[in-house]
């Protein structure tokens, strides 16, 4: 059962990776999508590390992470150090369910999902939201970790 778990696993891994791609790879912000090379890579790098992210799953697959707005690019080399993809990469703003609401000079943006919407801050909102929003993450983050020590003392 397990085998077959696992198998399921890498068969939709599969289904859902990016091949090595001809032309630019673009990236929603905050999503990781999977990118699989053609041949064995032995280095993979990413020109702005600001950009995009990339984590080595094996000499075939990497996951790349979309972390700010920008255009970068990835290199990777093989075991002889020749390359084998050098392609551009952009990040860029998320679909459909973002919604940018301007107020003279300020913006404020909502991430929407069916009636209901949250701010999530981008580059160019308004401060005020941004700062809000970003207090009561930490806020949040800092009561699991209060919660989390909390469970670990009595044990």
């Amino acid at each position: 059962m397990r085998r077959f778990v696992r198998l399921a696993f890498i068969a939709a891994a599969s289904l859902a990776a990016v091949p090595a791609f001809a032309g630019t790879l673009t990236i929603p912000l905050d999503e990781v999508r999977m990118v699989t090379f053609l041949k064995p890579a032995a280095t993979v790098y990413v020109g702005n590390p600001m950009i995009a992210d990339i984590t080595v799953i094996d000499s075939k697959h990497v996951f790349v992470l979309g972390k700010a707005f920008g255009v970068t690019n990835i290199i990777a080399l093989d075991q002889d150090g020749k390359q084998i993809v050098s392609n551009p990469l952009t990040v860029m703003g998320r679909g459909a369910d973002i919604v940018t609401l301007n107020r003279g000079s300020s913006q404020v943006t909502y991430t929407c999902a069916g009636a209901r919407c949250e701010a999530a801050p981008l580059p160019g909102d308004a401060k005020e939201t941004y700062d809000a929003t970003m207090g009561q993450i930490g806020l949040h983050q800092e009561m699991g970790v209060k919660a989390a020590s909390a469970e670990g003392v009595g044990h």
